[in-house]
């Protein structure tokens, strides 16, 4: 019998088009869901959530004119209460706790199923938060080596923008760049890498370009042009 709800309004965000043309069709096939709007940039997302009410948008993180996590932020001050999903090909080990903490409900990556992709929809949606299975259990690793006084990575102790210039940097991006990159003051920029740097426990600008060098070839982790 079908619902005699509404559909839930859902947006998308992605700036390829081949992904939200599948993911609307995935979505638009289930009588409880529909797609509300759509978006390629995080400008365009957040117009969008300024002029109509959402049940929840799906964001990618890397998008043309913001990073992602910076637009989760944007839209948990513009929107508290509307649920945010990660729809990512980034390693949720490498983001999927950062997302959480930024303010998403959950973080799932573009090679699964469609099966699941809606697992996910409708369990943000029902108030839960959704990770992987093996992400829990990482999360759960974390807490307890926190709890116990271990220690962690030391690149998941950078703040989320700091972490966004060590990846600038890791591909050979030189700091006046960066600051055009991210629209921000060249004073600022030189700022990160002092701080990184000592969070990493480098000596010089040299060793920081290296481990950033190493870090991104060990993880295939690039930003988008």
């Amino acid at each position: 019998m079908k619902s005699k709800n509404p559909p839930r309004r859902i947006l998308i965000v992605d700036d390829h088009p081949m992904m939200r043309n599948g993911l609307a069709q995935l979505i638009d096939h289930e009588p409880d869901l529909k797609v509300g709007a759509e978006a390629d940039s995080a400008s365009q997302a957040v117009a969008a959530v300024e002029k109509q009410k959402f049940d929840l948008a799906l964001l990618d993180i890397s998008l043309p004119d913001k990073n992602g996590l910076e637009l989760i932020k944007d839209l948990r001050v513009l929107r508290p209460e509307l649920p945010l999903l990660v729809v990512s090909m980034h390693d949720e080990m490498v983001y999927a706790e950062r997302v959480l903490r930024a303010g998403a409900r959950g973080y799932i990556m573009k090679q699964e199923g469609g099966q699941n992709f809606l697992q996910a929809i409708r369990q943000v949606l029902d108030g839960q938060i959704f990770v992987s299975d093996k992400m829990s259990a990482r999360i759960l690793e974390t807490f307890s080596a926190r709890q116990n006084g271990n220690s962690i990575s030391p690149v998941r102790r950078l703040s989320d923008r700091e972490f966004e210039v060590f990846q600038l940097v890791g591909q050979g991006i030189i700091n006046r760049d960066i600051a055009e990159r991210l629209h921000l003051s060249i004073r600022t920029i030189e700022v990160h890498p002092v701080n990184i740097k000592e969070k990493l426990h480098l000596q010089t600008a040299m060793e920081l370009v290296r481990y950033a060098t190493r870090w991104m070839d060990a993880h295939g982790q690039n930003l988008p042009d």
